[in-house]
């Protein structure tokens, strides 16, 4: 019966033109462009999974679509990978925007603070400023979010109980000592 509820879960596969390096993102929900969405019918939250490495997406669908069925559906759930580390299959589309002003400015995409200033950029570009994160992150991507709340002011954060960080594995204890920050 379980199965069956995951399996009824509206995923949808893009991939996005971010920094200049193709981004595989899969969205769980009817939401796929936060923007277009009238700002009534628009989600007031956004759960935002940063995978661990090897930055692989799909391994994250089982838990984004039991996720996504946990909170009735209410708000989408999207998983990012890694910077460079999704192929994209062979005709399949690549989405650009007209904001991706990030890509000359990252020297290094590929090491941690690239990956860092990555999913950085995707967050400023593809949510408005207005919706609220709940930022998840595996292994290395709890590191990314550590980072991300601190380079990011304009993120509503803790605080403001608009931005939470919820790490799973040993990414969070990467930069504990540094953060001094809730579980």
């Amino acid at each position: 019966m379980d199965s069956e509820i995951k399996e009824e879960v509206p995923v949808h596969e893009e991939f996005i033109l971010c920094c200049g390096v193709e981004t595989q993102v899969l969205k769980c929900g009817p939401w796929t462009n936060l923007f277009n969405e009238p700002r009534a019918n628009r989600p007031k939250l956004l759960i935002f999974i940063i995978t661990g490495n090897p930055g692989f997406s799909a391994f994250y669908v089982p838990f984004a679509k039991a996720l996504y069925s946990s909170i009735n559906r209410r708000f989408p759930v999207w998983v990012i990978s890694h910077a460079g580390h999704a192929l994209v299959p062979k005709g399949k589309k690549i989405l650009t925007t007209l904001d991706d002003s990030n890509a000359q400015e990252i020297n290094d995409i590929y090491g941690l603070q690239g990956q860092v200033e990555h999913k950085l950029a995707f967050l400023r570009t593809h949510v408005p400023k207005e919706v609220k994160l709940v930022v998840i992150g595996h292994s290395i991507g709890c590191y990314f979010n550590l980072e991300i709340l601190k380079l990011a002011p304009e993120l509503p954060q803790k605080e403001d109980k608009g931005t939470w960080c919820r790490g799973m594995g040993q990414g969070e204890k990467l930069n504990s000592e540094n953060n001094k920050s809730e579980s």
